[in-house]
């Protein structure tokens, strides 16, 4: 069914979509049926079909839009690989923590998407993945690094970085500076790079 004009699409849209993340985030994708959201939006469920044609669709572009987000933002590399692993630290770290709920999202409910979606979603997520482990190498070419696997090291990473989303809070007892220093120091320690 046609949208009306008027219909302020431009708005219930956004909010169907942040609605969805944030039960999906609380709840599971699993758990949270479509009329839920609709109840969290304030509209009847019939009417989240002029935004989505299905929760699978809404999940997927949930985490696709996260990862296109992610991957537009990633800044171009600069410098040397020490100072290029820096900012991608840096960058990840920064990024991830103002968006604890896709986050989440694009980590655990991968499970959830059928096997198209997920096909869309592991490629974004290699291109990312890509860009630390080309970082890497570097570093392993010009002697900077000292890496046995750059795959494995790219992963192991990432999982470290992403996982301050689980325990960091704006209000806790060190400042997300003073935290990304100290992961940036773990992380430089972890591909064998001079102080």
């Amino acid at each position: 069914m046609a949208r009306t004009a008027g219909s302020h699409s431009d708005i219930t849209g956004p909010k169907v979509r942040a609605a969805a993340l944030r039960l999906f985030a609380k709840g599971g994708y699993a758990a949270v049926s479509m009329r839920a959201i609709a109840a969290e939006v304030g509209v009847q469920a019939g009417a989240l079909y002029n935004y989505t044609p299905d929760k699978q669709t809404l999940l997927f572009e949930l985490m696709r839009d996260h990862l296109e987000e992610l991957l537009r933002a990633l800044p171009d590399p600069k410098g040397d690989a020490l100072a290029q692993l820096e900012t991608f630290v840096s960058f990840h770290m920064r990024f991830h923590a103002d968006r604890p709920d896709a986050v989440f999202i694009a980590y655990m409910e991968l499970r959830n998407l059928d096997p198209a979606n997920f096909a869309e979603i592991e490629r974004l997520r290699r291109s990312y993945e890509d860009r630390l482990e080309n970082i890497l190498r570097l570093g392993v070419e010009s002697g900077a690094f000292v890496v046995q696997d750059t795959k494995i090291v790219t992963l192991a990473i990432i999982a470290m970085l992403t996982g301050i989303n689980t325990w960091f809070r704006e209000t806790g007892r060190l400042s997300l500076d003073e935290v990304v220093a100290q992961y940036w120091e773990m992380v430089r320690k972890a591909v064998g790079a001079a102080p």
